[in-house]
């Protein structure tokens, strides 16, 4: 008669699968404390834990599991004689099957949801696997039953190594997040001394940035950020898609306040505006750069309605996100087949480590976090009033999401020219005041890092550029502020630099 260990924190498909096991299967099954109460209560035989060892749970259901009886009935080698007397002698009964899911940690993070005995059945059963099952989640459940139903009742070594494998890296993935907790909350380290990474393929994706690059989508642990999104319509999402609709959604969190449209091109806003209306954003961010928004990606803060849907048809896009559509805006876009319209609730999601890869290794950071005014110094003799402090703001968060070196033009906050990427912070500037063009008089400029010279100033000055926000640091920062005196503009100085590499 098999044996089974069942111990779980998520109970979906526990008492079907259990009685299963015991009717169909003649199991028995071994369990402690809310798992067994929940088959004693649905009326399937149940041998509870502290009854099987003679040792009663302790320390507040602490130590329940942890017991020669339970961890020599898993470990037993059943091919040794030696291990199969020991298990005699001592009267303990051989486990066939052991089913385990952990204490949600990930979801509640505190002490009290660290398992100890959890992992510690599934180790022992994930090293046993030449003669153990081990399950850890309930989506094994069917593959365990149908696995059993084609063998007589038995696994194959084969399904049972798949099984391992995917308990040990479970295992591995608890313990990085709990490492992570505790990295998270030391006041010496923000980042973990050792990072292990679980990722699980979501799909293949039909090639990478390249037709000749393989590629493929996977997610952590826990669903989040795109993995929760939606696939209204169109076709299957591209490698450089999702990038581009990553950049989208992190500019357009910048701004939870304000209807807001954001239209991103390779991974730079080339149209960012904000407005009372949603479709006035979408409008003033695609006049900003109507040529480059041709194939672009639309990101948008509010639920798209039809006097933006409207405006969206009228030109090719490759994807929109929102956190919601309308049923007339959907009437509307669903004429567009290709155009592919994704549904993310909450586009303020965002990775929790920014990680890049180097030869031999990754390199990891925080996240850059929210945009804030606090600490800004006005640094000219012209001082901003509120209405130009704001136009600030907005362009220095555009400025952030803009490759470096950045520079960004803008007035009545909506982009008017993007300099993105250039070697050198003259090159990005001309770049961003020719897009503006007559457009740049009154307007103001952000730059993603200081001025080491004063030809920037004088170069947009002379453009009609009124006020400007940098970061400050250059050892030639009076240079700068002196042509900004002599011109009679304002600048602010951050304090705190956004470079995107």
């Amino acid at each position: 008669m098999p044996t089974a260990l069942i111990s779980v924190s998520d109970k979906t498909g526990l008492v079907e699968f259990a009685r299963a096991l015991v009717t169909v299967y003649n199991f028995t099954i071994i369990s402690s404390g809310g798992t067994a109460s929940a088959l004693s209560e649905a009326g399937i035989p149940v041998q509870e834990v502290g009854a099987y060892t003679g040792a009663p749970e302790m320390l507040g259901g602490r130590v329940k599991t942890l017991h020669p009886k339970i961890h020599g009935g898993i470990l037993a080698r059943r091919n040794l004689p030696e291990d199969l007397a020991d298990l005699e002698t001592r009267g303990i009964a051989a486990i066939d099957l052991v089913v385990v899911n952990l204490y949600p940690f990930e979801q509640d993070p505190r002490i009290e949801q660290i398992d100890v005995g959890g992992p510690t059945m599934v180790r022992a059963a994930a090293k046993n696997h030449a003669f153990v099952t081990i399950l850890i989640s309930p989506d094994q459940y069917t593959a365990y039953l149908d696995e059993i139903n084609c063998n007589q009742g038995v696994t194959t070594l084969e399904f049972r190594c798949q099984c391992a494998g995917r308990a040990f890296a479970r295992t591995a993935a608890y313990d990085q997040a709990i490492a992570q907790w505790f990295a998270a909350h030391s006041e010496t380290s923000a980042l973990p001394e050792v990072l292990n990474l679980k990722l699980t393929q979501v799909s293949a994706l039909r090639y990478g940035e390249n037709p000749h690059q393989k590629a493929a989508w996977y997610q952590v642990d826990q669903p989040l950020g795109w993995t929760t999104s939606t696939i209204i319509q169109g076709k299957a999402l591209s490698f450089n898609n999702l990038i581009d609709l990553e950049a989208s959604r992190r500019l357009v969190a910048e701004f939870p306040e304000t209807p807001a449209a954001v239209i991103v091109k390779h991974t730079n806003p080339c149209g960012v505006a904000i407005a009372d209306t949603l479709s006035e954003a979408y409008e003033r961010a695609y006049a900003a750069d109507s040529v480059s928004a041709f194939g672009g990606i639309v990101a948008l803060n509010r639920a798209c309605d039809a006097p933006t849907a409207l405006l969206l048809s009228q030109t090719f896009l490759e994807c929109i996100v929102a956190p919601e559509f309308t049923h007339e805006a959907l009437d509307i876009l669903s004429k567009k087949k290709n155009l592919r319209l994704l549904q993310l609730l909450d586009l303020g999601v965002g990775p929790a480590l920014d990680i890049k890869p180097i030869s031999g290794g990754f390199l990891v950071q925080q996240p850059d976090g929210p945009v804030t005014s606090a600490g800004w110094k006005v640094v000219t003799a012209s001082q901003p009033g509120p209405a130009e402090l704001a136009e600030l703001a907005f362009a220095w968060k555009v400025c952030k999401h803009v490759k470096s070196n950045a520079i960004v033009v803008t007035k009545d906050q909506a982009t008017l020219g993007v300099g993105a990427g250039q070697m050198n912070r003259v090159g990005s500037a001309q770049l961003a005041l020719a897009q503006a063009g007559l457009n740049a008089v009154g307007a103001v400029l952000a730059s993603d890092g200081f001025f080491p010279f004063d030809d920037t100033v004088r170069l947009a000055a002379a453009a009609g550029i009124r006020a400007f926000v940098q970061p400050g640091g250059s050892l030639r920062d009076e240079d700068s502020i002196k042509a900004c005196d002599e011109l009679g503009l304002a600048m602010v100085f951050t304090g705190i630099r956004h470079f995107l590499h």
